[in-house]
């Protein structure tokens, strides 16, 4: 399975972005997909995921309210619609994918990984 992350850049605070995680290869072996962020000298955390089938969505408390995970099944295509952002989601952005678990908030859990795309929120 391949997974290439899209749609990070430059952004105000209070602005919008969508970012996109194209699936490809063996997608069945797909069981949950999750985003994870990783801002300078801080170590990677949980943001939000879904299950690759059926509308289960997970986030982390701080992005709760402000992003939405959903995927397009017919694309193979998970996004992570980000809203109300602030400076302190400025981050590298992950999409990641896991054989066993759906919903999973350590990054151990994630057997497939996309190249991160790069979101900055100014102030």
């Amino acid at each position: 399975v391949q997974l290439q992350a899209s749609g990070g850049g430059l952004v105000q605070t209070g602005g919008s972005l969508r970012l996109s995680c194209a699936a490809s290869g063996r997608t069945s072996s797909i069981k949950g997909m999750g985003w994870f962020r990783q801002a300078p000298g801080k170590e990677r955390e949980f943001v939000a995921g879904n299950s690759w089938s059926g509308n289960l969505t997970y986030y982390e408390d701080s992005v709760k309210g402000r992003f939405t995970a959903a995927r397009d099944n017919a694309k193979n295509t998970v996004y992570l619609q980000m809203n109300s952002l602030k400076p302190e989601d400025t981050a590298v952005y992950y999409c990641a994918g896991s054989r066993v678990h759906t919903g999973a908030r350590y990054s151990g859990a994630y057997y497939y990984w996309g190249r991160g795309t790069l979101v900055t929120v100014s102030s």
